[in-house]
């Protein structure tokens, strides 16, 4: 019999004494996931490790088991609930992510990572993934973009790299991309991992399934007014195996306001989705098809990494650039500084000599030369250490597409030999030569 799996994903928007009706808001996510009885619950921006505890408290009889994933100085903001026994849990911490200086943003103290949970449902094995990529403030001018490409190409290494002997992969999460942009191509190629919007038999939701939407009380309007009234940037992949396939029955969204309560559960929809687990040798499977999606679309592969090797490659240009103007600022400052230092020793060299510039501009001065020099040695070292991020993605991404190339001629100097020998065969066959007089 196929095994059924309910996944619940929710962006919570918990940013404590910041967000809106936080603790009510909780207690209603909390009331939902006891009430639907999900067989999993993905959450992101659970940024209070006391949330986690009383999410975990009040769930602790449908959910028995979590797990919550800490990273950064304020934490990952991820954390599992599930009702089957979590047998193992992993998180890697994203290399770029934000930037520092850009505090009213904050995705920087978050540690945005990717954290995986390994269960066991009927006998299957069943890799389940959670993350949260960088926020997009600005879709003309998005400076974040080649941090969120290098995050979207870290996920899909990590989900290929750590996934080889699974049943079933899932993820769930904020990825903060729409459904066309270059991170979702650039995952879903790679890794062959299919969206429950576009795979679902059933859809019940928000239009064009938006999670982000203008009707939630809790959204800048006017940043969704020009798409429409609302973007998808809330995600559930899934992906099946030889031993295991997968279809969604079911996908659903909520729609903003909530019946009998003052509030949506938060800024983002909640996305609740039902896949049927089958065993492959059930019927007719499609693991051909998943085994390598890669083979099947290397040279459109091609291209998205190309893509990406290309917002890779402006973004490195950028980190260069203000790493060399953070060096020459800093050596403005130790000029400016080793200047005052020289003003400051002329008294003891030259006897008798009166110090006539202010004492209190002169500390002021000095002060600022410091800072100067502190900062923007701070800064150089940020800069360094994104340069060598982003130079080790665009490395990684160059022998990707290098090894993609070969398995491309490979794959049509195949395709062309076996076409060769059809059409030998075809000549030789008795059967269609003409008969002898």
């Amino acid at each position: 019999m196929p095994a059924r799996l309910r996944i619940f994903s929710l962006n919570c928007w918990g940013i404590r004494y910041l967000s809106k009706h936080c603790a009510q808001r909780y207690a209603m996510i909390g009331d939902l996931l006891s009430k639907e009885q999900h067989d999993v619950a993905l959450l992101q921006e659970v940024w209070s490790e006391k949330d986690f505890l009383f999410l975990k408290k009040k769930l602790g009889g449908t959910h028995p088991y979590s797990h919550y994933f800490k990273s950064g100085f304020f934490g990952s903001g991820l954390a599992v609930f599930s009702k089957h026994r979590i047998h193992d849990a992993f998180l890697y911490k994203y290399t770029l992510n934000g930037y520092p200086y850009m505090a009213h943003h904050g995705d920087w103290f978050g540690g945005k990572a990717v954290g995986k949970i390994l269960l066991n449902i009927s006998g299957l094995e069943v890799h389940v993934f959670v993350t949260h990529l960088h926020a997009e403030y600005s879709r003309e001018q998005d400076s974040y973009l080649p941090h969120r490409v290098v995050q979207a190409w870290e996920l899909q290494n990590f989900i290929r790299h750590t996934s080889a002997g699974a049943d079933v992969v899932i993820l769930g999460g904020d990825l903060n991309m729409h459904p066309t942009d270059l991170g979702i191509r650039l995952l879903q190629s790679y890794t062959g991992l299919k969206d429950c919007f576009n795979e679902t038999a059933s859809f019940d939701g928000c239009e064009q399934g938006f999670t982000h939407i203008t009707d939630n009380p809790f959204t800048h309007k006017q940043e969704l007014i020009p798409f429409g009234g609302g973007i998808r940037i809330d995600y559930i992949f899934f992906k099946g195996s030889e031993r295991a396939r997968v279809s969604c029955e079911s996908l659903a969204t909520s729609k903003g306001p909530i019946p009998g309560q003052l509030f949506p559960y938060s800024d983002h929809e909640t996305l609740s989705t039902e896949l049927v687990l089958y065993s492959a040798e059930g019927g007719k499977g499609d693991s051909r098809k998943e085994k390598d999606c890669a083979t099947e679309k290397l040279s459109e592969l091609v291209n998205i990494v190309t893509e990406a090797r290309t917002e890779v490659k402006v973004g490195l240009h950028y980190a260069e650039r203000m790493r060399y103007t953070a060096a020459r600022t800093g050596i403005m400052g130790l000029a400016l500084l080793l200047l005052e230092l020289a003003i400051a020793a002329v008294p003891c060299f030259a006897l008798g000599t009166e110090q006539h510039f202010p004492k209190a501009s002169f500390y002021l001065l000095g002060a600022l030369c410091f800072t100067i020099l502190l900062s923007t040695t701070l800064l150089y070292i940020f800069y360094g250490m994104e340069v060598k991020a982003l130079q080790g993605a665009e490395d990684q991404m160059r022998l990707a597409v290098g090894s993609l190339q070969e398995r491309l001629k490979d794959f049509q100097k195949g395709a062309n030999e076996n076409r060769s020998q059809k059409e030998t065969d075809g000549h030789d066959d008795p059967a269609t030569s003409e008969p002898d007089d």
